[in-house]
């Protein structure tokens, strides 16, 4: 498998990325401990993190054979020579070549840029999926939930798990992205426990609704690419709106 040139890396418990590193960044931060066999690097080709060492050229890159060294004299020549017919280059300009917004950089977009659009589309389609279910969830037991009833909440149980959601919402709009994590299991929980009202109800649309809903509200915390995230988003609010117009309808 061919290596790029530039890499970005990330610690497995790190939530950011850094880089893009070269081939003698790398090696550097090999040599001082900054990067070893179980630190991800981010694959442009298949859109995946994966650790150094499951790439054995990277891998004979960064953690080369010790050699022999001597030394030699060598004539030294320089490659950047002044040209005064140059042209100046502007901020802006710098920015758009970083961002691939130009002629000569259209094939070399930072790929971190790309990724943080996409978790961002991701963000507030997990926000408004909380939204939208905290809706079908709430509605019908409102007055359960304001009154604070024990005996009311067994009636109206997915009324506490549409308050949680609104909080979850509320945390997420405020870009606590860690609290991701708590996202998924409430995914998983969602499903599990709206899906089993369903199935002993004999509902069985619904129970692929809430599927496709917790499903897509599961993806959208892990996908960093802009396809796959706008499925997954589509997938978590629309799904939420058929179960919220569900429990609304009823």
């Amino acid at each position: 498998m061919s290596t790029p040139q530039e890499l970005y890396i990330r610690n497995a418990t790190d939530t950011e990325a850094k880089g893009p590193y070269g081939a003698e960044q790398l090696l550097s931060l090999a040599e001082t401990g900054g990067l070893t066999a179980e630190t991800l690097y981010y694959d442009a080709t298949t859109e995946q993190w994966a650790t150094v060492g499951s790439n054995a050229e990277l891998m004979g890159q960064v953690f080369p054979e010790k050699k022999k060294l001597s030394l030699k004299a060598k004539e030294i020549k320089t490659l950047n020579k002044p040209d005064e017919n140059a042209k100046a280059i502007t901020v802006d300009e710098m920015l758009a070549a970083a961002e691939g917004r130009t002629d000569e950089t259209a094939d070399k977009k930072n790929p971190e840029i790309a990724m943080m659009r996409a978790a961002k589309v991701g963000m507030w389609a997990i926000i408004l999926t909380f939204v939208v279910s905290a809706a079908g969830e709430i509605l019908p037991g409102v007055d359960a939930l304001m009154s604070m009833e024990p005996s009311q909440l067994v009636e109206h149980p997915l009324a506490l798990l549409g308050a949680v959601d609104v909080v979850l919402a509320v945390l997420i709009g405020l870009g606590m992205v860690n609290l991701y994590p708590f996202v998924r299991f409430r995914a998983a929980l969602g499903f599990g426990l709206v899906g089993f009202l369903f199935y002993v109800q004999g509902q069985h649309l619904g129970l692929i609704e809430i599927a496709v809903a917790s499903g897509g509200l599961y993806l959208c915390t892990i996908f960093v690419s802009m396809l796959p995230v706008i499925i997954a988003a589509a997938a978590g609010v629309l799904g939420a709106a058929a179960v919220a117009w569900g429990f609304i309808s009823q």
